[in-house]
């Protein structure tokens, strides 16, 4: 009986570290990157898969770029929703974990959409953040440098609280620096103030005493100069997020370039 338990403890343990072994593998050989529109080189395609691949261990999270010339006639939105869809992509599973980039150069349009994880993390607000970055670099041509900004943007952000605004002054260093030395200001010159005798002369002592016996204010105009930003159009497919054919919900946003 004892040396049968064992074999099927050493079978159980066999089939758990096989199991293991292969999702590693095959972690390690999924394409992430899939470049329709040849926008990129060889070079530039191995280094981002290599990023896509290091940045998505970090917080089991696939990071992936599709570009097409066209999109087969549909929205950039939904040729990403049925490329989801089609290829099932997730890092924990099919259908799991996903940030997905799309472009269509046909109508110079890029989409970003976030799957379950990706959605909580990467949600509406932070894919207009991520797509207004990448932005200038897609305007210029410079994909590469886009995609690497996608990917490390996204892993930035990966690591805020869901809801937290990342680019928040309230989070950025130089305000924190700011904020030590005003308080360590007010600490100094409160302690300097105490230090000294009481001040025994204000304006008074050389004014006197007087009151103000009217006050006027006029109200000429006020001039309210507003930006807004462009809006997706119909041919992106809209901004925000949705659910794919396939029943998926995800984050979503993008523009053109």
């Amino acid at each position: 009986m004892r040396k049968r338990v064992l074999f099927l403890t050493s079978i159980f343990s066999v089939v758990l570290i096989f199991g293991f072994l292969t999702s590693v593998f095959a972690d390690e050989s999924k394409q992430r990157v899939y470049d329709y529109a040849n926008l990129l080189t060889d070079d530039e395609i191995a280094k981002l898969e290599n990023l896509a691949l290091k940045h998505g261990k970090e917080h089991e999270m696939d990071f992936i770029i599709v570009t097409t010339p066209d999109a087969d006639g549909k929205s950039t939105k939904k040729y990403v929703q049925d490329f989801y869809d089609d290829m099932a992509f997730g890092f924990d599973k099919p259908h799991g974990n996903t940030v997905l980039l799309g472009m269509d150069m046909n109508e110079r349009y890029v989409y970003i959409a976030g799957f379950y994880k990706g959605e909580k993390y990467i949600d509406d607000q932070r894919i207009d953040l991520i797509v207004d970055k990448i932005t200038p670099n897609l305007s210029n041509e410079n994909y590469y440098d886009a995609f690497v900004q996608y990917i490390e943007t996204g892993s930035e952000y990966m690591g805020y609280m869901p809801g937290i605004n990342p680019e928040s002054f309230l989070l950025k260093t130089w305000f924190h620096l700011l904020l030590a030395i005003g308080v360590a200001g007010v600490i100094v010159g409160s302690m300097a103030y105490n230090s000294g005798g009481k001040v025994t002369v204000n304006e008074r002592t050389y004014t006197g005493n007087f009151q103000v016996v009217g006050r006027k204010d006029t109200y000429l105009t006020t001039n309210v100069t507003k930006r807004r930003r462009p809006q997706n159009n119909s041919s992106g497919g809209g901004g925000g997020g949705g659910t794919t054919s396939g029943g998926h919900s995800h984050s979503g946003g993008g523009g053109r370039f």
